[in-house]
């Protein structure tokens, strides 16, 4: 048990560690204007169009760092500091959301089975916290019980785990297409690559985690069984 709380320490530290990162170099990059002068909406705007999409819509959104891509809607939701901003910052997440759509359209692999199993963990993390809880209070006379709450869990694990080749793909288009298209130049691509390698290294560490935590919570099983 020991061994679990100081891998979940190290975990956290790290989290904490790349997440203040983050944060560091989007500021950092956010106050490089691009030479264009485009906005984050005239970035995203230009990268669906170029890559024939025109029914999604880039909107803006509240909050920072909230920047995502709706499949449902078909949205490109852009934080009120990306949209209106004609950072280099600004570019590499709006390229980024738009890489999504451009997974969509050519509907790859991971992303559709990142979409199908959406509503299944949608449920398993709407029960898992109360049904291990009770499983480890009930561990002796319902064993049963915790096992199926670390079922729940693994499928928020492989979730993780199918969610980082989605938001590595995205970088990679956004990326290319922001260095074919002429929006980064030799002078700045640099500093997008940076910015989106440091938001990928996030999904990493929350992948990690949610593996030792499921395993954790295998032992926990496995000693009580024992017991």
């Amino acid at each position: 048990m020991y061994i679990g709380w100081i891998l979940f320490g190290i975990i956290m530290l790290a989290s904490l560690a790349v997440s203040q990162m983050l944060k560091s170099k989007f500021n950092k990059y956010s106050r490089i204007p691009l030479a264009s002068g485009m906005t984050g909406r005239d970035v995203a705007e230009k990268m669906l169009h170029e890559n024939g999409i025109y029914d999604v819509k880039v909107v803006s959104t509240g909050g920072m760092l909230t920047d995502h891509y709706n499949p449902s809607n078909k949205t490109v939701n852009l934080s009120e500091g990306v949209y209106s901003s004609n950072s280099v910052a600004a570019a590499a997440v709006a390229a980024h959301e738009c890489g999504h759509a451009v997974q969509h359209a050519h509907a790859y692999g991971p992303l559709k089975m990142r979409s199908a199993l959406v509503p299944v963990v949608s449920f398993a993390s709407s029960w898992v916290t109360w049904v291990i809880l009770a499983g480890i209070i009930f561990i002796q006379s319902f064993p049963a019980l915790i096992w199926i709450g670390i079922g729940l869990f693994a499928m928020t694990t492989i979730f993780s785990f199918i969610t980082l080749p989605v938001e590595i793909n995205a970088s990679q288009r956004a990326l290319a297409w922001l260095n074919t298209a002429g929006v980064t130049n030799t002078s700045n691509h640099d500093m997008a690559k940076d910015a989106l390698k440091w938001a990928a290294y996030t999904y990493v560490i929350a992948a990690i985690g949610s593996l030792a935590t499921l395993l954790y919570y295998i032992m926990i099983a496995l000693g009580g069984r024992r017991n």
